[in-house]
């Protein structure tokens, strides 16, 4: 055991400064667009991603999903560039592209040899201010995005938990609307609401482009000021300041749907990362989901799933990186003649072990070991290196954090995960969610294509 710990350790120290001297530089053109360059000249390719700094947390009740209906009519062409056009002459240089919704933002990004990177300036800077949305395209996309909410969220049984979870979880929090939005909402909606967002957020002084990849910095900052930099920008609506009060006992609630096999979600309210230099428990939060899950050493899969056999599958996840409240979640499904209050019972004794007796030494450094090789992975992608930090950028923070935050969860105590468990895991923080399976009606599942959906 103490050679491992010791080549833990030895790895981490090797690498950590490799994470903290990335080549990245910054430059906020004059009408407010943040222009950020990661090089990295492994491969002669390159990513660009433009994120707005508005998602599915700033619409208000009626006009749900109005942020997702945007993101697909960005596809639909402008004044200059006829419908279709975009993802055609992106796939003809050899690259692809898409776009994703979140709670906090939304992005838009294509991936090229790196000798393409103006005609992605050139296309992307042209619908940030010259969209064409008329209502009969409206009209017929706004059909699509009912379809694929049908398809993802109303005929899948464990989607359609989690966005009941999320609504019983925040009663004042916009994330208690689903990003794709209400269906009600969607059946209202008009082309004029989604002119109405465009004109409101997409906005250079509300966006941050990032370019990573086979490029030079300078290069690049001269190429975002004569696409993006003749953009006016607009003043942006204040924004309002949403908070979440503390839940005043445990919640639970069942949701009965057609599936195969019932499913335990227990979700606790958790601090998301503020300040990423003085903020601790969501680092601890952080290693508290990897001592619980993350691999077949992991308590959860190793104690409920090999050992005791209570579950045929548990989990744990915690995400601290987002503009609003978080969740910390356990989730499970029983094994076969195993109850689901069983399998609740089960999982808070692991909670109650946790809060009692804490984390090994061993588990700690294997935790703190695996979330710096995941960085090092992700170090090889460049489309991942550009997410990262626009990401960042979008919910907050800065990139400049991400060197910093490694190193506060290797400075991670054992006395703080324990804390953590026993801090924030607890009954008053809890919502139990329980999908209770009810016949198959036999149709055939619908294939899992469009937009992506991420947090």
């Amino acid at each position: 055991m103490y050679k491992n710990l010791l080549k833990q350790m030895l790895i981490l120290a090797c690498v950590l400064p490799l994470l903290a001297h990335a080549e990245v530089f910054e430059k906020t053109l004059g009408n407010g667009l943040k222009v950020i360059v990661k090089e990295d000249h492994r491969a002669p390719v390159l990513v660009q991603q433009i994120w707005y700094r508005a998602g599915s947390m700033d619409e208000s009740t009626g006009t749900t999903g109005v942020a997702h209906v945007l993101e697909h009519m960005m596809f639909k062409g402008t004044k200059v560039v006829p419908q279709g056009e975009f993802s055609k002459r992106i796939a003809a240089a050899g690259g692809r592209e898409n776009a994703f919704t979140s709670y906090d933002y939304t992005a838009y990004f294509q991936q090229l040899h790196k000798d393409k990177l103006e005609l992605a300036m050139k296309l992307e800077s042209d619908r940030m201010r010259n969209l064409a949305l008329s209502d009969a395209e409206f009209s017929k996309e706004i059909k699509v995005v009912m379809e694929e909410r049908r398809m993802r969220t109303d005929d899948e049984p464990h989607a359609l938990l989690f966005e009941k979870l999320m609504a019983m979880a925040f009663q004042e929090h916009p994330y208690q609307h689903p990003i794709i939005g209400w269906m009600n909402d969607l059946n209202t909606l008009t082309a004029a609401d989604a002119r109405s967002w465009y004109r409101r957020w997409y906005t250079p002084n509300n966006a941050v482009l990032v370019v990573a990849g086979d490029v030079n910095a300078s290069d690049v900052f001269a190429m975002a000021q004569r696409y993006y930099g003749v953009i006016p920008s607009r003043p942006l609506p204040a924004r309002k300041k949403f908070s979440e009060p503390p839940q005043l006992g445990i919640k639970r609630f069942t949701v009965k749907a057609p599936a195969e096999l019932p499913l335990l979600v227990m979700a606790y309210h958790a601090p998301s990362l503020r300040d990423a230099q003085k903020d601790t428990v969501p680092y601890a939060l952080d290693v508290l989901a990897g001592v619980l899950d993350g691999n077949q050493s992991a308590r959860l899969n190793k104690i409920m799933v090999r050992e005791k056999q209570i579950a045929s599958s548990a989990g744990a996840g915690y995400d601290g990186a987002a503009r609003g409240p978080s969740l910390f979640t356990l989730e499970a499904t029983p094994s076969e003649g195993v109850s689901v209050a069983a399998l609740e019972a089960a999982l808070r004794e692991q909670i109650a072990v946790l809060a009692r007796d804490g984390v090994s030494a061993e588990e700690l450094a294997r935790v703190k070991a695996q979330v710096t090789a995941n960085e090092v992975y992700k170090r090889d992608s460049v489309f991942y290196q550009a997410m990262q930090i626009g990401q960042m950028e979008s919910i907050g923070l800065s990139y400049k954090n991400i060197p910093e935050m490694l190193v506060k969860i290797q400075a991670v105590t054992a006395q703080q995960v324990q804390d953590a468990a026993r801090d924030i895991l607890k009954d008053d923080n809890l919502i139990v969610a329980v999908l209770e399976p009810q016949p198959l009606s036999g149709k055939p599942k619908h294939a899992n294509e469009g937009a992506l959906h991420v947090r």
